[in-house]
C-alpha cells in the first residue's frame, strides 16, 4: 500500500463520533432492508478539523503537508515525503523541500477530492 493510499484510508475510513444506538427490543421480525443509498462524499475538512480538535499539537494541516501527515498519524519525514512525491509523479527538484512540500499538499488534497472527498475550493487553490 502506498503512502497516498494510507492517507486516503486514514481520512475516508475514520468513523465519525455518533450517539450510541439503543438495542432493539421485542421479537418482531426485522423489516427488509432497502438497498443502501450511494455513500455521501467524505467531508475531508470536517474529518481533519475533528482530528485537529483531538490533537494536543497545533497542526496547520490546511497549508502544511508535514502537519497533515502528522495529523492523520503518519510519519512525515523528508524520506517519506520524497517517496510520496515519487508516488504522485513529482518532477521538480526534491532537494528544494519547500517547493516540493507545497506541491505535495496541493496534490494530496486534489487526490482526496478525486477519490470521493468533499474538499472546499479554498483548499484546492
Amino acid at each position: 500500500m502506498g503512502i497516498l493510499s494510507n492517507i486516503l484510508g486514514k481520512i475516508f475510513n475514520r468513523k465519525p463520533k455518533a450517539a450510541p444506538q439503543p438495542a432493539p427490543t421485542g421479537t418482531a421480525p426485522a423489516p427488509q432492508a432497502a438497498p443502501a443509498p450511494a455513500p455521501e462524499p467524505v467531508d475531508v475538512e470536517a474529518v481533519l478539523e475533528e482530528l485537529a480538535a483531538e490533537n494536543p499539537q497545533k497542526l496547520n494541516w490546511r497549508t502544511s503537508i508535514v502537519d497533515l501527515m502528522k495529523l492523520v498519524g503518519m510519519e512525515s519525514s523528508l524520506a517519506e515525503r520524497k517517496e510520496l512525491a515519487d508516488e504522485l509523479g513529482y518532477t521538480g527538484d526534491k532537494s528544494d523541500s519547500a517547493t516540493m512540500n507545497i506541491w505535495l499538499h496541493k496534490e494530496v488534497l486534489k487526490k482526496l477530492a478525486e477519490n470521493g472527498g468533499k474538499v472546499p475550493a479554498s483548499l484546492l487553490d
